[in-house]
Protein backbone atom coordinates (compact mmCIF):
# COMPACT_ATOMS: atom_id res chain seq x y z
CA UNK A 1 0.00 0.00 0.00
CA UNK A 2 1.87 2.98 -1.24
CA UNK A 3 0.40 5.60 0.49
CA UNK A 4 -0.08 4.04 3.78
CA UNK A 5 -0.30 6.52 6.96
CA UNK A 6 -0.59 9.73 4.32
CA UNK A 7 -3.46 11.70 4.10
CA UNK A 8 -4.74 13.14 0.52
CA UNK A 9 -7.28 15.84 -0.36
CA UNK A 10 -8.73 15.45 -3.93
CA UNK A 11 -10.76 18.18 -5.41
CA UNK A 12 -13.71 17.54 -8.05
CA UNK A 13 -14.09 13.81 -5.95
CA UNK A 14 -17.26 13.43 -7.04
CA UNK A 15 -16.55 12.19 -10.47
CA UNK A 16 -14.35 11.26 -13.32
CA UNK A 17 -10.41 11.50 -12.68
CA UNK A 18 -11.31 13.17 -9.43
CA UNK A 19 -13.24 10.22 -8.16
CA UNK A 20 -11.32 7.80 -9.60
CA UNK A 21 -8.19 9.29 -7.91
CA UNK A 22 -9.81 9.17 -4.40
CA UNK A 23 -10.22 5.66 -5.08
CA UNK A 24 -7.10 4.64 -6.04
CA UNK A 25 -5.54 6.80 -3.18
CA UNK A 26 -7.65 4.58 -0.83
CA UNK A 27 -6.81 1.31 -1.83
CA UNK A 28 -3.56 2.58 -1.42
CA UNK A 29 -4.28 3.16 2.25
CA UNK A 30 -4.41 7.15 2.18
CA UNK A 31 -7.03 8.66 4.17
CA UNK A 32 -9.00 10.75 1.51
CA UNK A 33 -10.89 14.00 2.13
CA UNK A 34 -13.52 14.36 -1.04
CA UNK A 35 -13.98 17.69 -2.07
CA UNK A 36 -16.83 18.75 -4.30
CA UNK A 37 -19.70 20.87 -5.08
CA UNK A 38 -22.43 18.19 -5.00
CA UNK A 39 -22.62 16.74 -1.56
CA UNK A 40 -24.73 13.54 -2.63
CA UNK A 41 -22.03 12.39 -5.21
CA UNK A 42 -19.30 13.18 -2.39
CA UNK A 43 -20.92 11.25 0.33
CA UNK A 44 -21.93 8.30 -1.56
CA UNK A 45 -18.25 7.80 -2.97
CA UNK A 46 -17.19 7.80 0.38
CA UNK A 47 -19.61 5.64 1.78
CA UNK A 48 -18.02 3.15 -0.91
CA UNK A 49 -14.42 3.47 0.55
CA UNK A 50 -15.33 2.98 4.01
CA UNK A 51 -17.55 -0.15 2.73
CA UNK A 52 -14.59 -1.38 1.25
CA UNK A 53 -12.41 -0.91 4.00
CA UNK A 54 -10.77 2.70 3.08
CA UNK A 55 -11.20 5.99 4.83
CA UNK A 56 -12.89 8.92 3.19
CA UNK A 57 -14.05 11.98 4.22
CA UNK A 58 -16.43 14.23 2.14
CA UNK A 59 -16.69 18.10 2.26
CA UNK A 60 -18.97 19.97 0.09
CA UNK A 61 -16.58 22.45 -1.01
CA UNK A 62 -16.85 25.50 -4.30
CA UNK A 63 -13.44 25.62 -4.82
CA UNK A 64 -14.00 29.37 -6.20
CA UNK A 65 -14.87 30.22 -2.80
CA UNK A 66 -11.39 31.05 -0.61
CA UNK A 67 -13.09 30.94 2.62
CA UNK A 68 -14.79 27.33 1.56
CA UNK A 69 -11.37 26.15 0.45
CA UNK A 70 -9.90 27.13 3.79
CA UNK A 71 -12.74 25.51 5.70
CA UNK A 72 -11.78 22.36 3.37
CA UNK A 73 -8.12 22.78 5.13
CA UNK A 74 -9.58 23.17 8.42
CA UNK A 75 -11.37 20.13 8.48
CA UNK A 76 -8.77 17.89 6.63
CA UNK A 77 -6.16 19.18 9.25
CA UNK A 78 -8.67 18.93 12.52
CA UNK A 79 -9.40 15.60 11.54
CA UNK A 80 -5.73 14.01 10.50
CA UNK A 81 -3.44 16.24 11.55
CA UNK A 82 -1.34 16.50 8.37
CA UNK A 83 -1.98 16.44 4.89
CA UNK A 84 0.24 15.03 2.62
CA UNK A 85 -1.24 14.98 -0.89
CA UNK A 86 -3.29 17.49 -2.94
CA UNK A 87 -4.98 16.78 -6.18
CA UNK A 88 -6.51 19.40 -7.72
CA UNK A 89 -9.14 17.70 -10.07
CA UNK A 90 -11.73 19.84 -9.91
CA UNK A 91 -13.34 21.61 -12.98
CA UNK A 92 -15.30 22.52 -15.95
CA UNK A 93 -15.17 22.73 -20.18
CA UNK A 94 -17.50 24.20 -22.83
CA UNK A 95 -16.81 24.20 -25.84
CA UNK A 96 -17.35 27.11 -28.86
CA UNK A 97 -15.93 29.89 -31.04
CA UNK A 98 -14.33 32.86 -28.95
CA UNK A 99 -16.34 34.71 -31.20
CA UNK A 100 -19.52 33.25 -29.51
CA UNK A 101 -18.35 32.94 -26.03
CA UNK A 102 -20.27 34.15 -23.30
CA UNK A 103 -18.42 35.82 -20.33
CA UNK A 104 -20.22 33.70 -18.04
CA UNK A 105 -18.89 30.58 -19.66
CA UNK A 106 -15.38 32.16 -19.61
CA UNK A 107 -15.35 33.31 -15.80
CA UNK A 108 -17.07 29.64 -14.72
CA UNK A 109 -14.24 28.16 -16.68
CA UNK A 110 -11.70 30.20 -15.44
CA UNK A 111 -12.95 30.49 -11.85
CA UNK A 112 -13.28 26.43 -11.11
CA UNK A 113 -10.32 25.46 -13.48
CA UNK A 114 -7.26 28.08 -12.29
CA UNK A 115 -8.39 30.35 -9.57
CA UNK A 116 -9.91 27.08 -7.38
CA UNK A 117 -6.48 25.27 -8.15
CA UNK A 118 -4.43 28.40 -7.31
CA UNK A 119 -6.69 28.53 -4.06
CA UNK A 120 -6.21 24.98 -2.64
CA UNK A 121 -2.94 24.53 -3.58
CA UNK A 122 -2.16 27.98 -1.33
CA UNK A 123 -4.38 26.65 1.61
CA UNK A 124 -2.49 23.34 1.93
CA UNK A 125 1.03 25.62 1.29
CA UNK A 126 1.63 26.68 5.43
CA UNK A 127 0.96 22.84 6.75
CA UNK A 128 2.83 20.63 3.83
CA UNK A 129 6.09 23.66 4.34
CA UNK A 130 5.77 23.11 7.87
CA UNK A 131 5.81 19.15 7.60
CA UNK A 132 9.02 19.58 5.29
CA UNK A 133 6.98 17.17 2.81
CA UNK A 134 4.16 17.40 0.08
CA UNK A 135 3.06 16.39 -3.07
CA UNK A 136 0.87 18.42 -5.02
CA UNK A 137 -0.89 17.20 -8.12
CA UNK A 138 -2.87 19.53 -10.74
CA UNK A 139 -4.45 18.55 -12.96
CA UNK A 140 -3.91 19.77 -16.47
CA UNK A 141 -4.60 18.54 -19.81
CA UNK A 142 -2.69 17.87 -23.75
CA UNK A 143 -4.54 21.57 -24.93
CA UNK A 144 -1.29 22.99 -23.41
CA UNK A 145 1.02 21.33 -25.88
CA UNK A 146 -1.84 20.45 -28.96
CA UNK A 147 -4.14 23.13 -30.36
CA UNK A 148 -7.99 22.49 -29.95
CA UNK A 149 -10.31 25.06 -31.71
CA UNK A 150 -13.51 25.70 -29.49
CA UNK A 151 -11.52 25.85 -26.56
CA UNK A 152 -10.06 29.36 -25.46
CA UNK A 153 -11.47 29.42 -22.56
CA UNK A 154 -10.42 25.68 -21.03
CA UNK A 155 -7.02 26.53 -22.96
CA UNK A 156 -6.30 29.53 -21.47
CA UNK A 157 -7.07 28.19 -17.92
CA UNK A 158 -4.77 24.87 -18.14
CA UNK A 159 -1.93 27.47 -20.02
CA UNK A 160 -2.32 29.30 -16.41
CA UNK A 161 -2.36 26.59 -14.39
CA UNK A 162 0.78 25.14 -15.91
CA UNK A 163 2.76 28.21 -15.67
CA UNK A 164 1.64 28.58 -12.44
CA UNK A 165 2.62 24.92 -11.53
CA UNK A 166 6.06 25.64 -12.59
CA UNK A 167 6.60 28.52 -10.33
CA UNK A 168 5.43 26.75 -7.44
CA UNK A 169 7.26 23.72 -7.98
CA UNK A 170 10.34 26.18 -7.98
CA UNK A 171 9.15 27.94 -4.68
CA UNK A 172 8.29 25.10 -3.03
CA UNK A 173 11.76 22.87 -4.18
CA UNK A 174 13.69 24.23 -1.12
CA UNK A 175 10.84 23.00 1.63
CA UNK A 176 10.59 19.26 0.03
CA UNK A 177 7.42 20.09 -1.51
CA UNK A 178 6.71 18.95 -4.58
CA UNK A 179 4.41 20.12 -7.21
CA UNK A 180 3.40 18.34 -10.65
CA UNK A 181 1.17 18.71 -13.17
CA UNK A 182 -0.61 15.62 -14.77
CA UNK A 183 -1.55 16.53 -18.50
CA UNK A 184 -3.96 13.77 -19.86
CA UNK A 185 -5.34 13.72 -23.29
CA UNK A 186 -9.14 12.96 -24.15
CA UNK A 187 -10.40 10.83 -20.63
CA UNK A 188 -13.88 9.24 -20.99
CA UNK A 189 -15.61 11.08 -17.95
CA UNK A 190 -18.79 12.81 -17.68
CA UNK A 191 -16.96 16.30 -19.01
CA UNK A 192 -18.14 15.00 -22.54
CA UNK A 193 -21.30 13.92 -21.34
CA UNK A 194 -24.16 15.70 -24.18
CA UNK A 195 -21.00 17.40 -25.72
CA UNK A 196 -21.61 17.45 -29.53
CA UNK A 197 -19.21 16.19 -32.12
CA UNK A 198 -17.21 13.94 -28.87
CA UNK A 199 -14.58 11.66 -30.19
CA UNK A 200 -14.82 8.13 -29.77
CA UNK A 201 -15.25 7.62 -26.29
CA UNK A 202 -14.17 4.04 -26.63
CA UNK A 203 -10.61 5.31 -28.17
CA UNK A 204 -10.35 7.31 -24.53
CA UNK A 205 -8.11 7.13 -21.48
CA UNK A 206 -10.22 5.55 -18.78
CA UNK A 207 -10.39 8.09 -15.44
CA UNK A 208 -8.84 4.93 -13.57
CA UNK A 209 -5.83 5.20 -15.86
CA UNK A 210 -5.10 9.03 -15.19
CA UNK A 211 -5.24 7.90 -11.44
CA UNK A 212 -2.72 5.34 -11.52
CA UNK A 213 -0.48 8.24 -13.19
CA UNK A 214 -1.15 10.42 -10.51
CA UNK A 215 -0.55 7.49 -7.91
CA UNK A 216 3.18 7.49 -9.43
CA UNK A 217 3.63 11.17 -9.25
CA UNK A 218 2.77 11.10 -5.46
CA UNK A 219 4.39 7.34 -4.89
CA UNK A 220 8.06 8.34 -5.67
CA UNK A 221 10.65 8.27 -2.57
CA UNK A 222 11.16 11.86 -2.13
CA UNK A 223 14.32 12.29 -3.77
CA UNK A 224 12.62 12.07 -6.85
CA UNK A 225 10.08 14.66 -8.07
CA UNK A 226 7.79 14.26 -11.47
CA UNK A 227 7.02 17.66 -12.68
CA UNK A 228 5.04 17.49 -15.61
CA UNK A 229 3.62 14.25 -17.35
CA UNK A 230 1.81 14.04 -20.37
CA UNK A 231 -0.76 10.46 -20.72
CA UNK A 232 -2.42 10.55 -23.97
CA UNK A 233 -4.64 7.77 -25.50
CA UNK A 234 -2.99 4.86 -27.64
CA UNK A 235 -4.15 5.99 -30.50
CA UNK A 236 -2.73 9.78 -29.99
CA UNK A 237 -4.48 13.07 -29.52
CA UNK A 238 -8.39 11.93 -30.83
Amino acid sequence: MRLRGQVALVTGAGRGIGRAVAEAFAREGAATVLAARSTAEIETIAQQIGAAGGRATAVATDVRDEARVAALVERALGQHGRIDVLVTAAGVAAFGPVADLATAVWDEILGVNLRGAVLCCRAVLPAMMAQGRGTIVNIGSVVTSRTLTGSAAYTTSKYGLLGFSRVLAEEMRPHGVRVGVLSAGATDTPLWDGMPGAPDRARMLTAAQVAEAALLMVGLGSNATLEEITLLPAGGVL
